[in-house]
Parts: C-alpha cells; sequence; structure tokens
C-alpha cells in the first residue's frame, strides 16, 4: 500500500509509462489518419481548407501529421519533431472545427492534445529508437 502512495518512480517505470502512452496515442491516431488516406479522393475538395491553403493541401498536411508522424511516434523515431505537426492538428481541430469546445465535441482533441504535449516535453523514453540512436 506504501508503494501505491509513494510519489516516488524508477527510470524503467518512467520508460514503461512513455512506451504506453506513445503507442496509444499513435495507433489511435493512425487510425484516423488512414481513413483518411484512405477516402482521399472522396473528401479532398471538401476538406478544411485552413488559412486558404487549399482544401487538398490541408488534407495532405494532416494525413502526414496522422498517419506518417503517428507511425514515427509508435517507433519511437524523430519523437520530439514527431509531435509538432500533431500538435498543431489538434489545435487546429480543436479550435476550428470544434470552437473550443474543450468539455464538449472536442474533448477527444484535447486529450490528444494534452498527451502530445507530454511526449513533446518529457521525450519518448528508453524503449524506443531515438534513445538507441543517441548511444
Amino acid at each position: 500500500m506504501k508503494r501505491l502512495l509513494s510519489i516516488k518512480y524508477s527510470a524503467g517505470a518512467f520508460s514503461t509509462a512513455m512506451l504506453f502512452l506513445r503507442l496509444g496515442l499513435g495507433f489511435l491516431m493512425m487510425a484516423h489518419g488512414y481513413d483518411k488516406l484512405l477516402r482521399f479522393s472522396t473528401i479532398h475538395n471538401t476538406f478544411l481548407n485552413f488559412f486558404g491553403i487549399g482544401s487538398t493541401f490541408s488534407l495532405t498536411l494532416v494525413i502526414f501529421a496522422e498517419f506518417f508522424c503517428s507511425l514515427f511516434l509508435i517507433l519511437g523515431l524523430f519523437t520530439r519533431l514527431s509531435v509538432i505537426p500533431l500538435i498543431v492538428t489538434m489545435c487546429v481541430a480543436l479550435f476550428q472545427v470544434h470552437h473550443g469546445a474543450v468539455f464538449g465535441k472536442g474533448e477527444t482533441d484535447t486529450l490528444f492534445l494534452a498527451g502530445y504535449a507530454v511526449l513533446l516535453l518529457l521525450g519518448p523514453g528508453r524503449v524506443s529508437v531515438d534513445s538507441m540512436i543517441s548511444k
């Protein structure tokens, strides 16, 4: 019981938690990107035109973030760089699409955004390609 209430943690527990966070966020977001990738030809004209760059280019950037950056996140490769496009995508989804409804329809976006912020600040942990490269 004393261990459950402790605020201390080991390096192994930290790395395991970062692995679970990376895998969970990566696979969940990758499914969104894969769906958009499969439906690209049908939704590219109706997708959100962000900052006037065109709906097709906006969709391409979202697919890059949601699918390919999530793949890098799962692998733990370029983790901090990979979460930046994901953070931008979630900010656009939360504030443009859901009008900042943090507790409403934008709740999922808010959760993803919080997880990506943690990964940006803390990094991937030891169980990652980034960790193997830095050795």
